[in-house]
This record gives C-alpha cells, sequence and structure tokens, in this order.
C-alpha cells in the first residue's frame, strides 16, 4: 500500500511539473475569493409573478408586457392602463381581446375626449 501513494505522489508531481494548475487544484490554491463563491453560490431571483401591478407599472420591461399580452388574456385590460404601452402593443392587446378589453379601451377614449375638451375650453 506504501508502494502505491509513494507512487501516485510521483505521479502527481510529474504531473504538476507539466500542468501548474493541476498541483493548485490539489492544494487548494489559487481558489477563487470568497466574495466570489458567494456570489456563485446564491440563489437566482424568484421568478416574476404576472399581476395587475406589474401589468399597469410603466417600468415593466417591454418583455414582460409583451409576456402579458400574449399569454394572460385576463390581464390584457390593465395593460391599457400602462402610460408605457406603444401603440403596436395596444393594437395587438385591441386585436387579441380579453376580458375588459373592449371596457377598457371605452375607458381610456372618454378620458382622452374629456382631455381634448378640457383644453379647449
Amino acid at each position: 500500500m506504501r508502494t502505491t501513494r509513494a507512487r501516485h505522489k510521483r505521479h502527481r508531481r510529474a504531473h504538476a511539473r507539466d500542468d501548474p494548475r493541476h498541483d493548485e487544484r490539489l492544494t487548494g490554491i489559487g481558489k477563487r475569493p470568497r466574495a466570489e463563491r458567494q456570489r456563485v453560490a446564491a440563489p437566482p431571483p424568484p421568478p416574476l409573478r404576472l399581476t395587475v401591478g406589474v401589468a399597469c407599472d410603466p417600468s415593466t420591461e417591454p418583455d414582460v408586457l409583451w409576456h402579458i399580452a400574449r399569454e394572460a388574456p385576463e390581464l390584457r385590460m390593465w395593460l391599457i392602463a400602462n402610460t408605457a404601452a406603444t401603440p403596436e402593443l395596444l393594437e395587438f392587446v385591441a386585436q387579441a381581446g380579453g376580458p375588459g378589453v373592449k371596457r377598457a379601451f371605452d375607458v381610456l377614449f372618454e378620458s382622452m375626449e374629456d382631455d381634448a375638451r378640457t383644453a379647449a375650453v
């Protein structure tokens, strides 16, 4: 058994001469700093939960708004209230429809008419 250990030790030393990283891996030298290891080990953020607040929030990423428009018909009417919604997104929502979409557009158009009347006075 002692012979096997000695042979392995010689092999490791010979290999370390060819590849200096080999010895570092075995001894632990050259490991990443602790802060970096902790950063790597941190769990990923939880998945985004699609809510009315996310659909209405102007800071929501455009990709998320489009995902809501395509995949969450129950939240489409809330996209209409989002000031960051693009005309293309609103057109898609109008064509796709969904619960409350027509009423939401009616409210939007009424508020635009009220704003136009107020500005004219």
